[in-house]
């Protein structure tokens, strides 16, 4: 089905359900969600149409505050998770929700994986360099010193770079938002989601609880740097490869890198296949008829 399908009548409250979401006062997560609820709008695409599916973590509860399918899985296993929705409903609009513990700790592994096989997914990861769920330990984006509950003495490891490992690992579209810029980040995610392709958001998304200070919205607002006011052509692969050095040091925001040229996406080369394979079976509900047959 064509993301690009907009219905005019589709508004931000359309995809709002009526559980109040219970992350601390002030938490970035809000913005997040908000972006997405206007994102959605924006595509217009009814919720029934539309699959999120999120790992453990403050930010995976996401799923539950939409009116769409949801499925909140185990630490980690998002994506593989995500990708197995996919494929057995290719029309559906997946996005995928986390946070930077989840999706590069535990779940790292699968994010190279997702990258390659290039679903048509939308990545969502809300990164604020802790742990916030557990109470503020380490995570796998903290910077080098950082002190927490669990490392008084200061972290002795070297953050992982999410923009550069997706950019890395062949992402035909990364970008970098912050909820201290709601209309950036919302036109930010509608990019992610009409992408034909695997798609990964860096949302910076302050923990007011247990995060540094230089990390809140306040700070992102002050410090941010929009990609179009530095005149960043997002088809630059090697110029996007430089940006994404920075992270940790300066904000980039916006599109990183989009392929101009996507390949197809692996559920559409599936697709192909099983007509190939079952010219009779057309129609997805009798395509298991093709292998009772004798």
């Amino acid at each position: 089905m064509d993301t690009a399908t907009t219905t005019a009548t589709a508004t931000p409250k359309d995809y709002s359900s009526p559980l109040k979401p219970i992350w601390c006062p002030g938490c970035g997560d809000y913005g997040v969600l908000q972006a997405l609820y206007r994102a959605l709008a924006a595509i217009g695409r009814p919720p029934h149409e539309i699959a999120f599916i999120s790992g453990i973590g403050c930010s995976s509860r996401i799923p539950g505050y939409t009116t769409a399918y949801g499925f909140n899985s185990v630490h980690g296993r998002a994506l593989p998770i995500a990708q197995g929705v996919k494929l057995a409903n290719p029309d559906l609009q997946v996005i995928v929700a986390g946070g930077d513990g989840d999706g590069f700790s535990i779940g790292g592994g699968h994010v190279a994986h997702a990258v390659r096989r290039n679903l048509d997914l939308t990545y969502l990861v809300m990164d604020n360099q802790v742990y916030g769920l557990t109470k503020g330990q380490l995570s796998p984006t903290s910077p080098k010193g950082l002190a927490t509950v669990t490392s008084p003495l200061g972290s002795l490891e070297e953050p992982i770079n999410p923009l550069l490992y997706t950019l890395a690992y062949g992402a035909g579209f990364v970008a970098q938002g912050t909820p201290a810029d709601l209309p950036g980040l919302t036109a930010l995610i509608e990019q992610a989601i009409r992408y034909p392709g695997f798609a990964f958001v860096n949302i910076q998304s302050p923990c007011v609880t247990f995060g540094q200070e230089e990390q809140q919205m306040r700070a992102h607002k002050a410090h941010m740097r929009p990609l179009a006011s530095l005149g960043h052509d997002p088809s630059d692969q090697l110029r996007a490869l430089d940006l994404a050095r920075s992270y940790g040091k300066e904000l980039h925001t916006g599109v990183l890198y989009r392929n101009p040229n996507p390949p197809p996406t692996y559920d559409a080369l599936v697709r192909e296949r099983q007509r190939a394979l079952a010219p009779e079976a057309k129609d997805r509900a009798r395509l298991l008829d093709v292998f009772l047959q004798k």
